[in-house]
């Protein structure tokens, strides 16, 4: 379904060549009210039990004798139990302001094989089984009040199943063979010059650095990364966007984990931090960020330094309407007998609660509709802990 364009569409497009290296998926939804939302697609299989340690659990240690970190190789206590990884250390200042928290030992409920495909089309369609080909945040968006003023950009690379549906979606395709030089630039400012529109959004671009953040370098290397998707996100969110979604890739680490968890890890906790720079404290207070992955990984570390595909993980949860500064969980223990199928960690909470929870508090969102439109056959439960509200 197409749309006039106005100044975020002209964004959406004319701009489109500026965002190209980013490499990395981007929605957005349009939303009445102050509270916003921000998913994030941990895809390939985030390591919860790596991300946030339970350096408490003696199990871990004995599971992953080359994986499992100390205080001396800069595990970063939170609580006495768990413990969060070095590379994640920009998310400090969140924690210790009560803005950052995890839930433990979650899952979809995809049991059925260790699919990163299956396992992403469960996690982003929200149904308990397979075939379902919509979002549940586009369902979602369908039955938040005021049906009129509902509208979604979806920015991207490839479509993304979270917000593919019948709500309708702009598209913002971002070319990654593109990049926006300097004489690009002058060439767009010229082209708009007299039409008053199309060049306050130039310069709207231009003045939120979403051009600058994203051209090459002097050796032809894109800047920016998952930051400047991030400041990108916090843009639209600052304006007259209410939910946006974008992706991290490169968690799969079937080995050498220890080195190639850094980076992921690493643009995770940027782009978390980034976000709550870039927006007001206004409206960062009113702020929730999820994000989540299609499943987690072994506990048991394997012969190449790495993990395999598993089940439980952790969803880390941000923003001012977050209760922060804890690790929620049910913990199922490492040991011996209680692990899920002798080798992963065992979920105690399914990821659609603390999604359906979400969008209740940010959007108003009713019980009922969470259980029969945006996660048919969930029982949504009472209000949960990590929410503030």
């Amino acid at each position: 379904m197409t749309t006039e364009i106005n100044r975020r569409a002209f964004l959406a497009g004319a701009c489109c060549v500026a965002a190209s290296p980013l490499m990395t998926p981007v929605s957005f939804a349009a939303m009445p009210g102050d509270n916003r939302l921000v998913t994030i697609v941990l895809r390939g299989g985030m390591d919860g039990l790596a991300l946030v340690q339970p350096y408490g659990d003696p199990a871990l240690s004995l599971l992953r004798p080359k994986l499992a970190l100390g205080a001396d190789d800069g595990l970063i206590d939170l609580d006495g139990f768990f413990g969060l990884h070095p590379a994640a250390k920009d998310l400090v200042p969140l924690w210790r302001a009560g803005e950052l928290a995890f839930v433990h030992a979650t899952s979809t409920p995809y049991r059925d094989g260790r699919s990163h495909f299956d396992g992403q089309d469960m996690l982003e369609s929200g149904s308990a089984v397979q075939g379902e080909r919509t979002g549940w945040l586009n369902r979602a968006i369908a039955v938040i009040p005021r049906p009129a003023d509902r509208r979604a950009i979806d920015v991207t690379t490839t479509a993304e199943l979270i917000l593919s549906g019948q709500s309708p979606v702009d598209v913002w395709s971002a070319r990654a063979d593109l990049a926006l030089a300097e004489d690009e630039l002058a060439f767009f400012v010229r082209l708009y010059q007299n039409d008053l529109a199309f060049a306050a959004a130039l310069q709207e671009a231009t003045e939120t650095d979403l051009l600058s953040d994203t051209i090459h370098d002097m050796q032809g290397k894109p800047r920016g990364g998952l930051a400047a998707v991030a400041k990108f996100a916090a843009g639209m969110l600052s304006a007259d966007h209410r939910i946006a979604s974008f992706s991290i890739n490169g968690w799969d680490t079937h080995l050498s984990q220890s080195r190639i968890f850094q980076r992921p890890a690493m643009d995770l906790a940027a782009a978390i931090a980034t976000l709550k720079a870039n927006l007001s404290p206004e409206i960062w207070r009113k702020t929730a960020v999820l994000a989540i992955t299609e499943f987690g990984r072994t506990a048991r570390e394997n012969g190449s330094f790495g993990t395999d595909h598993g089940t439980g993980g952790v969803a880390i949860l941000a923003g001012g309407a977050v209760a922060g500064g804890k690790v929620y969980r049910d913990w199922p223990s490492l040991a011996d007998g209680d692990l899920l199928d002798d080798r992963d960690l065992r979920p105690t909470m399914d990821l659609r609660q603390i999604a359906a929870a979400m969008l209740r508090q940010q959007f108003g969102i009713s019980t009922s509709d969470l259980e029969s439109s945006v996660f048919p056959g969930l029982v949504v439960d009472k209000r949960p802990a990590f929410l503030r509200g």
